[in-house]
């Protein structure tokens, strides 16, 4: 007799319908295309500029010290402004934050392309840019964290963040191509006056958006006045607001203080040492380091399309964690392996293992932390990720020029999966569900 009980799932119709609540916020929500929009076009110069950054400063000192010096004064003024960046983010229009940021990146980048046409882009010059451009960024990021938890709605979250992100590795992966032909073909500063025009597109973006989040902005911005009204809340009393929320859970205080020192680790890797790996170590062509840079997108393209598919996920501090050890793996293979297509290969392992870890992270603050207090933790967070990452850069660089840059990347790789092996050692972590 035929059970008729189960019936299986035409493949076609299972893909289907994954692809179908992947798109879902696009059809459910303007806000969020607009949104959508405003970022992942914005990321495409970005994705570019950070390919022909290292490049013009490898060309004009040939020095890994001075890379990571550049990355210090980038990184100096967006740890300097995180402490306030969360209460300005939570006490005034969110939305304006991200116009007035997007506006003045606009024109650093303007600016920095027409000195690259004239030749008259010094080093000096170049650090106050990047000083400016972290300041801002440090104000943009809060305040679109802050944005984003808000319009991805629960109805929408999983697929939002993944798609989301899915969209912006994906613009990695063609931006540092771009990047690399740019360089090779043309010049610089056709790089910086690609950023300089997508940042003119995302304002726009942004100001679109203002027409479907205005109500809900003012609903919240009703809410925080009457708080004040009847709680009399000082300033200290809302900074200090973010920490006791983040006291409440051990997944996100814990991971927060792991990850201050992982950072140093990981991203000192990737922003100081791959550029060097692929352009001076090996002595690769732009191109091959674009490409490389874009095997990440095309890892946390894959990462995002797996989580986006299931609605919820469990066991998720082992699966975040565990995403992040695999990142480190592929680190700690940088050392090892010479050959340029299995360096793209292993960036590729190293994208999709930190998105996974990402994803469970910005979906987790979504679901704990309170949208009126958003932008404090979220600058919180940033705080710990990013406080110690100017010493870490200068570090990073110091020591490849001292030790070796192969001997370097292999032991800041093993100590950052040391770190995470012992995050996974406290309950609070590895019972995150």
């Amino acid at each position: 007799m035929q059970n008729d009980s189960y019936i299986s799932t035409p493949p076609k119709a299972t893909a289907s319908s994954a692809l179908a609540k992947l798109l879902s916020p696009i059809r459910q929500s303007r806000a969020f295309t607009y949104l959508w929009l405003g970022q992942w076009i914005a990321m495409l110069g970005s994705s570019v500029t950070m390919i022909i950054l290292p490049i013009v400063i490898y060309n004009l000192t040939g020095s890994s010290t001075m890379m990571g010096l550049a990355m210090t004064i980038y990184m100096l003024p967006n740890v300097l402004i995180l402490p306030v960046s969360g209460w300005i983010v939570d006490r005034t229009d969110r939305l304006r934050l991200i116009w007035l940021t997007n506006a003045t990146r606009f024109l650093i980048m303007l600016t920095a392309a027409v000195l690259m046409f004239i030749d008259q882009l010094s080093l000096p010059v170049l650090y106050v840019g990047l000083a400016l451009y972290g300041l801002m960024d440090g104000i943009f990021v809060p305040a679109y964290s802050a944005l984003r938890a808000e319009i991805f709605t629960p109805d929408i979250r999983n697929a939002a963040n993944a798609l989301s992100q899915m969209s912006i590795q994906a613009v990695r992966l063609l931006g540092p191509a771009i990047g690399g032909l740019i360089v090779t073909f043309t010049s610089p500063g056709s790089g910086f006056a690609l950023d300089s025009l997508t940042y003119l597109i995302s304002l726009a973006c942004f100001i679109g958006l203002g027409r479907f989040y205005v109500s809900s902005r003012k609903q919240t911005k009703q809410q925080t006045l009457t708080q004040d009204k009847t709680t009399k809340s000082s300033m200290m009393s809302d900074l200090l607001e973010g920490f006791r929320i983040l006291k409440l859970h051990p997944w996100l205080w814990i991971t927060i203080v792991i990850f201050s020192l992982l950072n140093i680790c990981f991203q000192g890797i990737i922003a100081i040492l791959v550029p060097w790996l692929f352009k001076i170590h090996y002595g690769f062509s732009p191109v091959v380091y674009g490409l490389a840079m874009a095997g990440t997108g095309v890892g946390a393209v894959l990462a995002a399309l797996l989580f986006g598919s299931r609605s919820r996920w469990r066991h998720r501090g082992w699966l975040g964690y565990g995403g992040a050890i695999l990142s480190g793996v592929a680190l700690l293979l940088l050392s090892i392996v010479s050959w340029a297509p299995g360096l793209v290969l292993v960036m590729v392992l190293e994208g999709f293992g930190m998105m996974m870890f990402a994803l469970i992270w910005e979906t987790s603050l979504q679901e704990l932390v309170p949208i009126e207090s958003f932008g404090r933790v979220a600058s919180l967070d940033l705080l710990g990720s990013y406080a110690l990452l100017p010493f870490g850069y200068l570090l990073v660089g110091w020591l490849a020029d001292y030790r070796g840059g192969i001997w370097t990347i292999a032991l800041f790789s093993i100590i950052g999966m040391l770190l995470l092996v012992a995050g996974l050692c406290t309950k609070g972590i590895r019972n995150f569900d």
